[in-house]
C-alpha cells in the first residue's frame, strides 16, 4: 500500500465493465500511468480502473489527453457537493471515500489551507467524486453526503465524517444519522429518504464510473486542471500543481484574447 493513498480492493459491487466504442484509450492510458507516476512511492497501483458506456464524462481526444481529463471538470454552478467559482481558473477534482485514512489525512491537514488561499481568491474550485472502493459502509457513506448535500450540508458533513477518529466510529445507519444531526443537516427524515433513493445510488454510480474509467485505481486521487496527482501528498505538491495551472490557464486566456 502506498504512504498516502488507499489501494483498490476486492469491491463487492463493482461489476466487469467493458470498454465503450467511443472512449478514447488515451485517457485511460494517461490516467493509469500519470497517478503511478505522481503517487508517493512511485509504485503501481494494485487492481485495474475500468470503463464503461454508461460514463458520462467526454473522451480524451488522443491528440491532446490532458485537455480531455481537464474536460471532466463539471463547472456546474448547482453542484452541491463543489466549492468554489465555477469559472475559477482552476479545478481540482477530488477522487474520495469516506473510510479512506489518507483522504480523511487530506480532508484535515491539507484541504482547508487550499480552500482559505485559493477558494477565497476565486483561483480554486474544489469538486468532489464520490469514490467508494472498501464496500458497503462506503457506499453508504457517500450517499449520505450527496443527502446531505441536497440540505446544503455537504461541506459540514464531508468535516463531520473526516474528523479524527470518526472513520474509527463506521458507517452504519445510526452512525449516518449521527453524522447529519452534527453536520445540522435541517430536515433527517428528508436525509434518510434522500440516502436510500434512486437519486443518489445514479449520482454515485456516475463519479465512481467516472474514475474507473479514466484509471483511478487508488484514494484519494485528483485531477488539477486535468493533470492526475496521487495521494495525500504534502501540501507543497498542491500549490504547486495549482500554481502551474494557473499560469497555464493565464497564459491561454491571454492567447485568446
Amino acid at each position: 500500500m502506498s504512504s498516502s493513498s488507499s489501494r483498490l480492493s476486492s469491491h463487492p459491487s463493482r461489476k466487469p465493465l467493458l470498454y465503450a466504442a467511443g472512449v478514447a484509450l488515451a485517457a485511460v492510458t494517461l490516467g493509469v500511468v500519470s497517478w503511478q507516476a505522481t503517487a508517493p512511492d512511485g509504485r503501481p497501483a494494485d487492481g485495474s480502473g475500468a470503463a464503461g458506456a454508461s460514463a458520462t464524462a467526454p473522451p480524451a481526444p488522443a491528440s491532446d489527453p490532458v485537455a480531455g481529463l481537464k474536460a471532466l471538470a463539471r463547472r456546474d454552478a448547482g453542484d452541491k457537493l463543489a466549492v468554489g467559482r465555477p469559472d475559477a481558473p482552476v479545478v481540482l477534482i477530488e477522487y474520495s471515500d469516506f473510510t479512506c485514512g489518507y483522504c480523511g489525512k487530506f480532508a484535515r491537514d491539507t484541504e482547508p489551507g487550499l480552500v482559505e488561499k485559493y477558494v477565497a481568491d476565486g483561483t480554486l474550485r474544489i469538486e468532489w467524486r464520490n469514490f467508494p472502493i472498501f464496500g458497503a459502509e462506503s457506499e453508504a457513506a457517500a450517499k449520505a453526503a450527496w443527502a446531505a448535500g441536497r440540505q446544503d450540508r455537504f461541506t459540514a458533513f464531508h468535516e463531520a465524517a473526516y474528523a479524527e477518529g470518526s472513520k474509527d466510529k463506521g458507517f452504519a445507519e445510526a452512525r449516518l444519522l449521527e453524522l447529519a444531526r452534527e453536520a445540522g443537516v435541517p430536515d433527517l427524515e428528508r436525509f434518510a429518504k434522500d440516502l436510500a433513493g434512486a437519486e443518489a445510488a445514479a449520482a454515485l454510480a456516475k463519479d465512481r464510473e467516472e474514475g474507473y474509467r479514466i484509471g483511478v485505481t487508488s484514494t484519494p486521487s485528483f485531477l488539477v486542471n486535468g493533470r492526475p496527482l496521487a495521494g495525500a501528498q504534502p501540501t507543497a505538491a498542491f500549490t504547486d500543481a495549482i500554481t502551474r495551472a494557473k499560469a497555464e490557464a493565464e497564459a491561454a486566456a491571454g492567447v485568446r484574447k
